[in-house]
């Protein structure tokens, strides 16, 4: 082990500072979004945190509010932390997460919201949320629906991390959206027009393991699935920083620019900016 350690480290210690930053915008973008007012379907980008109002309802999906993010066998392997601590939103209706990892459900920020909050999620941040004591816990396999008020959440087939994790389409009478945030498109969803996709845009992977992140490739998938009015990139960097010995690993392919040129003309495509908002309808 300190053999393979040894030599994890000076492969690191290899990469170039802009190589680095180019990964940390990559990892800090996946987390960073937050979706205001889906009358006219707004995107706010607020650090690590995804904040939907859906109508009425107020949806805090996959938050890092606070602390550090880690990841087994421990901070040395990668480590995170927000350069600005974020408030807690209030008066959430409904926390939805993706998926069971620390950088979808983070303790730190789920043991600061209510207990009672309602949770929708895949069976790994279902497990999470039930060992920190929240009590009204939707668990939805890929293919399983769930109603809340107006809005129905759909589970679809998302990232192997490793085991199948959710992405989710989100339908109201307001206006319809699809997220993943590794760039999976479930091949079983039916093809259907959406008002807006939330996905990577890049690729982000390992040395001979390949992309667990592949936006280059999921979209003109999910373009010719679902003919979105708008592509909102979901790897802008923000104010956060990661390090550690697979951060230095970490290898981006392509750039939101280049993937943008496959869009039709009637689509067009955004570039997160942390505090910036968008209409996506």
């Amino acid at each position: 082990m300190a053999s393979k350690l040894s030599a994890t480290r000076r492969i690191t210690s290899g990469f170039t500072d802009h190589r680095i930053k180019l990964v940390n915008q990559a990892l800090t973008g996946a987390r960073l979004m937050k979706i205001n007012g889906w009358e006219n379907i707004f995107i706010e980008l607020i650090e690590a945190t995804r904040n939907q109002e859906v109508g009425s309802l107020r949806i805090l999906v996959d938050p890092w509010l606070r602390g550090m993010l880690s990841f087994p066998p421990g901070p040395w392997f990668l480590r995170g932390e927000l350069g600005t601590e974020q408030p807690i939103p209030g008066d959430l209706d409904l926390l939805l997460l993706t998926q069971g990892l620390a950088d979808h459900a983070h303790p730190a920020t789920l043991r600061l919201l209510p207990r009672d909050l309602p949770v929708v999620g895949s069976a790994a941040a279902a497990r999470v949320v039930k060992s920190l004591g929240f009590d009204a816990v939707t668990e939805l396999k890929p293919g399983e629906s769930s109603q809340h008020q107006q809005l129905t959440i759909r589970a679809t087939a998302g990232a192997p991390v490793p085991q199948v994790e959710n992405g989710y389409l989100l339908h109201h009478p307001d206006g319809q959206l699809y997220l993943e945030p590794h760039g999976f498109l479930d091949p079983s969803l039916p093809p259907q027009p959406l008002d807006a996709v939330i996905t990577p845009m890049v690729d982000l992977g390992l040395p001979l393991a390949g992309a667990f992140v592949k936006g280059c490739t999921v979209v003109p998938e999910l373009v010719k699935r679902f003919q979105p009015r708008t592509v909102l990139a979901s790897t802008s960097g923000g104010d956060v920083r990661f390090e550690g010995a697979l951060s230095g690993l970490l290898q981006m392919a392509g750039s939101a620019a280049e993937t943008a040129t496959c869009l039709p003309a009637e689509t067009r495509w955004l570039n997160s900016s942390p505090g910036e908002r968008y209409q996506l309808r």
